[in-house]
């Protein structure tokens, strides 16, 4: 497997809905080559191995060959730091809302 630094935003390469599929798709195998990936999609095949490159480059997919084929893999642990991220503005909206509703309630008394 390719475990070299990422040189992509992480939040970049998933900006795509495409690639969020391909995230998405590798979720639910071990590994899956670029034609099983491609039936996917209503483009060819060059198209999704330049996803796959973005989503390499933030490292997010790993590849490996296996004779002519190159099979990919996800790597979910970039994703951590977007988790994060949601968390932090999960809290501060729960904590913003239950003050609303906090003022609210003590409008209605």
């Amino acid at each position: 497997m390719n475990g070299t630094k990422p040189t992509r935003d992480v939040y970049e390469a998933i900006a795509d809905p495409t690639r969020r599929e391909l995230l998405r798709l590798l979720a639910d195998v071990e590994e899956s080559p670029l034609n099983e990936l491609t039936v996917h999609f209503e483009m060819g095949r060059t198209a999704v191995s330049k996803h796959l490159a973005i989503l390499k480059e933030a490292g997010l997919v790993t590849s490996r060959k296996v004779g002519r084929e190159t099979r990919f893999r996800l790597n979910a642990t970039p994703l951590k730091e977007i988790q994060d991220w949601v968390a932090f503005y999960n809290k501060f909206w729960s904590a913003r809302l239950s003050r609303l509703n906090q003022l609210l309630e003590e409008e209605e008394e």
